[in-house]
């Protein structure tokens, strides 16, 4: 399956919604966009899920790593709309106490920034 990534900015909040299976061969491509947005000053990052059926290690330590990026620069990265396996994958690594996870965009746009 390919990924899609369709990139809006919503009250200055950087939007990116992925649409596709996150793995070993996709996460590159999610990998890559999320160094770009820090790389040009966008902290405030929700990634929608809710598009994804599967996601595997890679895909998980991509977002770790986009969390990592836009929290060293005051930043955050929300999840949003996790499907129930990918739920239950982020409760079993532990994930869930790191990221802010909110069942759409919606809620996650109303959150402030944690910082």
């Amino acid at each position: 399956m390919t990924l899609r990534i369709d990139h809006d900015v919503r009250g200055g909040v950087d939007v990116l919604t992925v649409h596709g299976d996150v793995d070993l061969y996709t996460a590159p491509q999610l990998r890559q966009q999320l160094v770009d947005l820090v790389g040009q000053g966008r902290h405030d990052v929700v990634v929608d899920l809710s598009d994804v059926p599967f996601i595997d290690s890679s895909g998980l330590g991509v977002l770790v790593g986009g969390l990592r990026r836009a929290r060293s620069h005051g930043g955050d990265l929300r999840l949003a709309g996790p499907n129930d396996l990918t739920t239950q994958v982020l409760r079993a690594t532990g994930l869930t106490s790191s990221f802010h996870i909110h069942p759409d965009v919606g809620e996650a746009l109303e959150h402030p920034l944690a910082g």
